[in-house]
């Protein structure tokens, strides 16, 4: 098919992910003179201003499975980003997973079950000559309020993003100095390589993009779309 260009213009727009319907698309964008949070339709020709932050980050949107909300990452000059839940109609939004100043959030991401949020997790934004692990996956159970560590890897977690029908997980860890993606299945906590290696991860950096560009799961579950190596 044919590559078709849904924004122009100026501002640095990054992080597109689909809704649950295929009709619109949420993203990031400075266009507004600040980082915040846009939906456009799958057309392009209408797009929002979902939030309307002012020197806040907002890092990896992503849908509810519903589609009536987006969960993002969000941070303030005087704290690291936690995740942040706003309705697609507007709104002021509110924290949904929260933790101290110096405890970082990044990646959010909903599996088949509404219930639980993936993220990765790290104190500090970043570090000098970083000693691993830097960031490990946790997951928010949104009944119990409870947040639970879910890696233990020495070459860190990043990224998870569950497949469609909840029975994988995907998610970016390093090994022998190279990033790769590694596939559990929820059921049995077994894992394996799925791509290794692939795009260099920006764990010993800011990370204001997150610590690896975005990735998705194909509808059927079947296989995942990346973009590496270049």
């Amino acid at each position: 098919g044919k590559a078709t260009r849904l924004t122009h213009g100026l501002a640095h727009d990054m992080q597109p992910r689909w809704s649950p319907d295929g009709k619109r698309i949420v993203f990031v964008s400075d266009r507004s003179g600040d980082d915040n949070v846009w939906i456009i339709s799958a057309d392009g020709k209408d797009s929002t201003a979902l939030t309307k932050g002012i020197d806040a980050a907002f890092v990896s949107p992503d849908w509810s499975p519903d589609g009536q909300y987006i969960i993002v990452s969000k941070g303030t000059p005087f704290s690291n980003e936690k995740v942040w839940l706003y309705h697609v109609k507007g709104g002021v939004g509110l924290t949904l997973v929260d933790g101290p100043p110096g405890l970082r959030l990044l990646g959010p991401a909903f599996g088949k079950d509404p219930r639980y949020v993936w993220f990765a997790q790290r104190n500090g934004a970043w570090q000098y000559n970083a000693v691993f692990p830097q960031y490990q996956l946790g997951v928010y159970d949104r009944e119990n309020g409870t947040r639970t560590t879910m890696s233990s890897r020495y070459g860190s977690a990043v990224r998870p993003a569950v497949s469609p029908d909840g029975t994988w997980l995907a998610y970016a860890s390093r090994h022998d100095a190279e990033t790769g993606l590694r596939l559990r299945e929820l059921a049995t906590g077994e894992e394996r390589w799925l791509a290794y290696p692939i795009q260099r991860d920006e764990q010993e950096a800011l990370a204001t993009m997150d610590a690896l560009p975005g990735y998705s799961w194909t509808p059927d579950g079947r296989a995942i779309v990346i973009s590496y190596g270049g």
